[in-house]
């Protein structure tokens, strides 16, 4: 990218809690400078600082306060190379599909085009590959498109743990199964979130839908790219290496920072050690650190020696909740290792995955700098 070139952006959802960590990153990006903020037709037309009621532990940046609110629909962003959505589920659907339709890059933070057998379920220190099915997803399109486009991000407890199971993959080979049990963050459930009577003192041993978003999820990241007799390319959800997937998901009073215990088994026998794993993990060096992502970590998986780490209060912000924190790697006496691993669900989990996915666009060409 030419040094030095400012690339407009857009947010929509700009008001919610993923819209306003988007506009914190944002703000301060070398590249991307906003242009555009949508949200509900209840605060368009106001002045930004007077429509959101802001959550995050700094400022609303200056850039943005007197911004005005529009409502999210394609014109409103003719001027933007790039929209980030951190639009809920409810409605995301319908309007990204506008706006890709309208020959808009859509970096999506949204579930409702994971599932598409086109669109690319992308963490950006994992699969940054499948940015190439872009190209398929724009000719099949009714009519085809030119620079439309979408790409999401995974679910924030799926993206903390497939990354150190990319490093592992990378290092010893395929895994063949995978347990997971989650202790996530209020955050995730967004604002105002769950009551305090209920989650206070407690935890809560279901999250509706999150344990099969992270078993199938798992599958179409750490999966390659197939190509059929046609041409026409997929995603093989793993299926070179058949991987099973087990999660159990659980609320927990934390604020910020999804700890997740994970036990792996490998394809490969005799298994590595847990010390080859430690340095497979903290080894591991993504495209997007080298390709000069400005939001990847310097550092993707900080490996911790010391038996009671990672921990949420602690270990959240490494990286500035780009990177991931690994610790307690041992044996397994069922499978083969386990280790627990902490990501900042706000950050990796959400609005900088989505970020990077848009700098990555912009190294690799797909969306013009």
């Amino acid at each position: 990218m030419q040094e030095g070139r400012q690339i407009k952006v857009g947010v929509l959802g700009a008001t919610g809690t993923v819209g306003q960590r988007f506009i914190t990153l944002l703000a301060a990006h070398p590249w991307f400078v906003i242009d555009a903020l949508g949200a509900s037709s209840r605060s368009a037309n106001k002045p930004y600082a007077k429509a959101v009621k802001w959550k995050q532990t700094t400022p609303i940046p200056s850039t943005v306060r007197d911004l005005i609110v529009v409502e999210c629909t394609p014109q409103h962003f003719a001027n933007c190379a790039i929209v980030f959505s951190g639009l809920d589920a409810d409605v995301a659907g319908d309007i990204e599909a506008a706006f890709r339709s309208a020959e808009l890059a859509i970096f999506s933070n949204a579930k409702n085009f994971r599932r598409d057998p086109h669109v690319p379920l992308i963490v950006p220190l994992v699969n940054a590959y499948h940015l190439s099915m872009i190209p398929q997803q724009q000719s099949l399109h009714s009519p085809p498109l030119k620079k439309g486009f979408i790409v999401t991000n995974a679910n924030c407890s799926t993206t903390g743990y497939v990354i150190p199971l990319a490093a592992l993959e990378k290092a010893f080979g395929p895994i063949e199964s995978a347990l997971v049990t989650t202790m996530q963050a209020v955050s995730g459930a967004g604002y105002p979130g769950i009551s305090s009577l209920d989650i206070m003192d407690n935890v809560i041993p279901y999250i509706g839908g999150e344990e099969e978003k992270m078993e199938w999820e798992t599958l179409k990241i750490l999966g390659g790219i197939a190509e059929g007799d046609d041409g026409v390319k997929s995603f093989d959800m793993h299926s070179r290496h058949p991987l099973r997937v087990s999660a159990s998901c659980n609320r927990v009073p934390v604020i910020d920072g999804h700890t997740e215990c994970v036990s792996v088994r490998f394809a490969r026998r005799p298994p590595p050690s847990p010390q080859q794993v430690r340095e497979a993990m903290a080894a591991f060096s993504p495209d997007a650190q080298a390709l000069g992502c400005p939001s990847a970590p310097r550092h993707t998986i900080q490996v911790h020696e010391e038996p009671d780490r990672p921990q949420p209060r602690l270990d959240r912000y490494y990286q500035d909740g780009a990177g991931v924190s690994v610790g307690r790697v041992r044996q397994c006496q069922v499978l083969d290792i386990k280790f627990v691993v902490l990501a900042n669900n706000v950050s990796i989990g959400a609005a900088t995955s989505s970020i990077i996915n848009a700098e990555l666009a912009v190294l690799k060409g797909v969306v013009p700098s």
